[in-house]
């Protein structure tokens, strides 16, 4: 009896597993609209619509190449600034509220590649930054990071190791990752959906993300950005769509 109790239990814990592992709806949570970018890069330069935002990025083969040159803290030295390590990032001037952008990705190197959505304008937030999906080997990240991790009280308290636990709570809710598993050197399709305060991720038409939480909801994403750490990773293919509610 206890042998069928065990098992009965060691079954209602994996079906909790992979339930908190589904990574959301098996449908899409936005609509397209209309059109409103397109590049395959196939020209010698990049479309005017790019302009860099940390460099370096270049066509190549037909593809947007991305590296990551800053990839060390240096600091401040006979009266040069500081320079802190960051990601190579490729930027678009596309508003949106709700939307699909649709690329394919390639690592070849690269230790993560991000669609990023931020407002210069929004001054409650680190730089503007609202939200973002991150694709690694490993995993698949989705950020709200306008009521996260950059919104600028919290980012005040993480210098203060006496409101760890505070920020913490803060924090709870406002992230989440899942598991993947990804192969350098294949392409595969991204796609990152937007819609009211959630945001769900595809790879290769494969829910592979999702996250609902407030700083999503954001109603203006002036900005497209595209990211990759280490080196080097590339992007295809683009599309950026307006989005509404795919069911009445």
């Amino acid at each position: 009896m206890k042998s069928v109790v065990a098992c009965l239990l060691c079954l209602a814990a994996a079906a909790a597993s992979a339930a908190e592992l589904s990574p959301g709806p098996s449908q899409p949570i936005a609509k397209k609209k209309e059109l409103l970018f397109s590049d395959n890069f196939q020209g010698a330069e990049p479309a005017k619509e790019w302009h860099k935002v940390v460099p370096t990025f270049a066509v190549e083969n037909g593809a947007l190449k991305g590296t990551q040159t800053r990839d060390k803290d240096i600091p401040e030295t006979d009266g040069q600034p500081a320079v802190k390590a960051h990601a190579a990032v490729h930027g678009l001037e596309i508003p949106t509220k709700d939307s699909v952008v649709e690329t394919k990705i390639r690592f070849e190197g690269a230790t993560m590649i991000d669609v990023e959505f931020d407002d210069r304008k929004f001054t409650g937030s680190h730089y503007g930054h609202i939200c973002r999906a991150q694709v690694r080997l490993d995993g698949v990240t989705i950020i709200d990071e306008r009521d996260g991790g950059m919104r600028n009280d919290i980012r005040e308290m993480k210098n203060d190791p006496a409101k760890k636990a505070e920020v913490a709570k803060l924090l709870a809710g406002r992230s989440v990752t899942y598991p993947a598993k990804l192969k350098p050197g294949k392409w595969y399709t991204l796609v990152v959906e937007t819609f009211d305060d959630s945001m769900r991720v595809t790879l290769d038409g494969k829910p592979a993300a999702f996250l609902k939480s407030s700083g999503i909801a954001h109603p203006t994403k002036s900005k497209i950005e595209l990211g990759i750490a280490g080196k080097d990773g590339f992007f295809d293919d683009i599309k950026v769509w307006n989005a509404e509610k795919p069911w009445p």
